[in-house]
């Protein structure tokens, strides 16, 4: 009875030094990441990054730490540059936003994050999963739905790209008129549809998106490429493409009109010095 005693006493007291060391853990981490949050606010990111990694290190599960390291790894990436260092910032990033994934899958800033860096590097296949997550865990943003649009244009472009170079043919109608456009039909006709399908969603959310409607008309062009000697389906096609083309230039003519207007009403509204 005493040596269970004894055993349940120790037993007790090892709890007790686990709580405590894992509490003086948290605290440090806190310190640490209050440390990182003051180095980041003056753009000193790589010191900022220092503080972030000791504070997920003194507590690994804790999803601002992992948040906080990731954001700052992606201000030091910039899109465009290939060399290592960059592209190193880039995987450190996609780490972190995934280690704030796992631990909070609800986490959209997290998950945008990831888009853009996939995005970024090209990554395009993933880039486009990353944002149609994004779009379910936010169902009513525009934006999500326009991001995977301009995903699925952007592999379009590079694939009908690709046909067009092994043509080797300076019309416009070559791949449309070509015995390959069958085969390039299969590989892009896929994103092309979805793209068309998730940028309709986004205009129907926002009713002015020029950018999105400048999207919808480069997507219906890459479909005309594609309708393969099909010539009324073409047409179609680049009629709806001119279409949209209007329908940008209108939306970003009523967008630059009401912020002109709210400038005037800004000015007017201002008291005289």
């Amino acid at each position: 009875m005493i040596a269970k005693s004894a055993i349940l006493v120790a037993f007790v007291v090892c709890l007790a030094f686990a709580a405590r060391a894992q509490n003086e853990s948290k605290a440090a981490s806190r310190a640490e990441l209050i440390s990182g949050v003051q180095a980041y606010e003056l753009a000193d990111y790589e010191n900022a990054i220092q503080h972030f990694e000791k504070a997920v290190d003194l507590d690994p599960a804790s999803v601002v730490a992992h948040s906080y390291l990731a954001t700052a790894c992606a201000q030091l990436f910039v899109p465009g540059v290939d060399s290592p260092e960059n592209v190193t910032w880039a995987t450190k990033a996609l780490e972190q936003y995934k280690e704030v994934l796992d631990r909070d899958p609800a986490n959209v800033l997290s998950a945008k994050g990831m888009a853009y860096i996939n995005m970024e590097l090209k990554n395009f296949d993933t880039a486009k999963e990353n944002y149609k997550k994004v779009a379910a865990m936010d169902p009513n943003d525009p934006e999500s739905f326009y991001s995977v649009g301009v995903m699925d244009w952007s592999m379009a472009t590079r694939d009908i790209k690709a046909e067009k170079v092994k043509l080797d043919a300076d019309s416009e109608d070559a791949l449309f008129l070509s015995e390959s456009c069958t085969d390039a039909r299969v590989a892009v006709l896929s994103n092309i549809d979805d793209g068309i399908d998730m940028l309709a969603k986004a205009i129907t959310m926002r009713e002015d998106y020029a950018d999105a409607m400048v999207f919808m008309n480069l997507l219906y062009r890459l479909r005309a490429d594609v309708e393969c000697s099909n010539q009324q389906a073409h047409d179609t096609d680049l009629k709806q493409a001119d279409e949209w083309s209007d329908k940008a230039m209108a939306a970003g003519r009523k967008k630059a009109e009401a912020t002109k207007k709210n400038n005037q009403d800004s000015e007017t509204a201002a008291p005289p010095r």
